[in-house]
């Protein structure tokens, strides 16, 4: 027999649980906003934008992007660290937030404070020159900057980015020592070589179309392998400098979320992968498909945060305090 105070306490319990479970049942029922932390008119914008649209047809709801550039990349990340776990703010969590907090003081922890929901591709990134540069081969490059020390100058996507650190590695393994200018994102990056203001940029194929245009000449390309589109340039690695970078990233969002909403997402964000659009967009920026699920991507999380902490250390970046 169940006496009165049972039936309260049953009923109590029924109704605190049933807004999570209707939440997740009927999600998304308004517009969802997808933090995207580098500028409109990057390469990155433009990938972000072909998965939003591409994923709102599966979920039957709008995805904004919303261009949050600046701080390395970081603030879409401190967003989610305050965002609501409901599903509708969501972001990219560049590979800056394994390696920056390593080197400064962040308002988020990596570890615990974000829902790591799908990977879905990585960077192709490059280091290029103007054309009429006298620097023509990563040997070149090498030899002017032995002989110039500190004033080779390269533009990057903001200190503790994956262009800025991969050429930092590289110039720590070739011996030298070269003058960083950070920016916003790749429009600023490419708008600084194009007018002469740097001497190198280090990027995503934001600078493709110029390579393509011969305004910019590419030196080397940091994948594991060769590009398809630029066969003929070699990768860091290749030339000796043990330097690999493509920096996989995809969709996530505050820590504590539904995992049905979560489910939910990760399915429509999969199925991008297979949208031609999407495909093609991925092809005109030399991205590849790198999938991982929750639970992979979740582990690939944690296992870069460790890898990156060995990275700034060996760089000597590593925060003092």
């Amino acid at each position: 027999m169940t006496t009165r105070r049972q039936f309260i306490t049953a009923t109590t319990a029924a109704g605190l649980a049933l807004p999570s479970w209707v939440g997740a049942q009927s999600f998304p029922s308004r517009p969802i906003r997808y933090i995207c932390p580098w500028p409109a008119g990057g390469s990155t914008d433009a990938v972000i934008r072909a998965l939003a649209e591409s994923a709102s047809k599966s979920l039957g709801q709008t995805i904004i992007v919303d261009n949050k550039p600046g701080a390395g990349g970081l603030l879409g990340a401190n967003e989610l660290v305050n965002a609501k776990p409901d599903g509708y703010t969501l972001s990219q969590l560049p590979h800056g937030v394994f390696r920056i907090p390593h080197m400064q003081k962040t308002a988020f922890d990596v570890l615990k404070d974000f829902s790591w929901i799908a990977c879905l591709t990585g960077y192709t990134f490059g280091l290029v020159v103007p054309a009429d540069s006298a620097i023509k081969s990563i040997a070149d490059l090498v030899a002017w900057a032995k002989a110039n020390p500190g004033k080779f100058t390269y533009g990057s996507t903001g200190t503790g980015t994956s262009p800025h650190l991969a050429v930092e590695e590289f110039a720590q393994r070739a011996g030298i020592v070269l003058n960083h200018i950070p920016f916003k994102g790749n429009a600023d990056n490419m708008q600084a070589i194009l007018g002469g203001h740097t001497m190198a940029a280090s990027d995503a194929t934001g600078w493709g179309p110029h390579v393509e245009a011969g305004k910019l000449r590419l030196l080397a390309t940091y994948g594991s392998k060769r590009t398809k589109r630029w066969p003929n340039v070699p990768t860091l690695d290749e030339l000796g400098y043990k330097t690999v970078s493509d920096s996989p990233f995809g969709v996530c969002g505050p820590k504590g979320m539904d995992p049905a909403i979560v489910r939910s997402l990760h399915d429509a964000f999969r199925k991008t992968l297979d949208d031609p659009a999407v495909q093609a967009t991925f092809d005109k920026y030399d991205q590849t498909v790198i999938y991982m699920g929750t639970e992979a991507y979740t582990q690939f999380a944690r296992d870069s945060f460790a890898a990156e902490k060995a990275t700034i250390e060996r760089l000597g970046l590593a925060n003092k305090g």
